[in-house]
């Protein structure tokens, strides 16, 4: 055979990284941990038995007793998080959202109960919003207008940051898009002595159609929309001011959210600073792979660690997933 005849053919053949299975977790670029995995779970009061949330698939609001083990189960996948939620009974729901700031409230109880259960073997997070404890769903405080009022709001996340810090929370995750969140949770939790609390900025929170099952997992009582506070989808250049200001403001770490349809805002963020970097798989990411699966066009598994594997790869050290503590099982 000749020598141009040899030279027709390639000499880099990437396909020899790609050979056997061996060769390709030698030369892959990221890897999933269990400690990159964060478990959001739901924590619904006055309930005996945990209540399936059906449009999220092997998903319950605990009671408290199940919300523990799940606790437990989590440490024992070697999951790094916990992020809680708590869903009050609905005659407790106001204007104010006073059950989100009552020391007994059904979030700050299921703190104490995580934390005596596992002390600090997990982090323990707690969602800092207004949302779940509304009676008409808004992540803040409405003026005579019925507009969220943001600057009413932010005392009202001040009370809410303190009573979760007295409850043991690891961390506060202030997630209702209002201006200057950060700094006045920050502050609040310094002047009650509780600088060992970080602050986990939801900074780049979209307007999506993709929270919808978390509706349900909740009890949102929401009327009309949140676009006047959470980001616009077409908006990218929007999450660098909200970071720039969040970093000012003291978080400790940053979150892009939701995932998937945001790995470009994702990736801007993780190349920008120097905190860590979550990112939320939100409830209709979980359901429209739940859903596919038992549909049987997809394969479960494989497309649940490619999404994961996408997050990691766009720049997230941290992952909120539904998924968390089964992954961590495989993995």
């Amino acid at each position: 055979m000749s020598s141009s005849t040899y030279g027709s053919f390639p000499g880099a053949r990437p396909r020899r990284l790609r050979t056997t299975p061996a060769m390709r977790r030698m030369v892959a670029e990221h890897r999933l941990h269990p400690a990159d995995l964060i478990l959001p779970a739901f924590v619904r009061e006055g309930i005996s038995e945990p209540v399936p949330i059906s449009a999220m698939p092997g998903v319950v609001q605990h009671t408290r007793d199940t919300l523990r083990k799940a606790a437990v189960e989590a440490v024992a996948a070697g999951v790094a998080g916990i992020m809680l939620f708590g869903v009050p009974e609905d005659e407790k729901k106001d204007a104010l959202g006073t059950a989100g700031t009552d020391p007994d409230g059904i979030l700050q109880v299921a703190i104490r109960d995580v934390r005596a259960e596992v002390g600090d073997d997990l982090v323990i997070m707690s969602d800092l919003c207004l949302d779940e404890y509304t009676d008409h769903g808004h992540c803040g405080v409405l003026d005579d207008q019925g507009r969220v009022d943001n600057d009413a709001t932010l005392e009202r996340y001040a009370e809410m940051a303190q009573v979760q810090a007295d409850a043991g929370v690891h961390v506060v995750g202030p997630s209702g898009m209002m201006d200057g969140q950060v700094g006045v949770v920050r502050d609040a939790l310094d002047q009650t002595g509780h600088e060992d609390v970080s602050i986990l900025a939801y900074t780049a929170k979209y307007s999506s159609a993709f929270y919808g099952p978390f509706r349900e997992a909740v009890g949102s009582s929401l009327k009309g929309d949140r676009k006047t506070y959470q980001q616009d989808p077409a908006n990218l250049r929007e999450s660098l001011r909200e970071l720039a200001l969040d970093l000012e403001e003291g978080a400790d770490m940053v979150m892009v959210k939701p995932a998937l349809p945001y790995l470009d805002v994702l990736a801007k963020i993780a190349e920008q600073v120097d905190v860590p970097v979550a990112a939320y798989q939100i409830s209709g990411e979980y359901a429209m792979v739940e859903a596919a699966a038992e549909k049987g066009w997809i394969d479960r598994d494989k497309a649940i660690l490619e999404t994961l594997t996408g997050i990691k790869r766009a720049g997230a050290n941290m992952i909120l997933t539904y998924w968390a503590t089964e992954v961590a099982r495989g993995l």
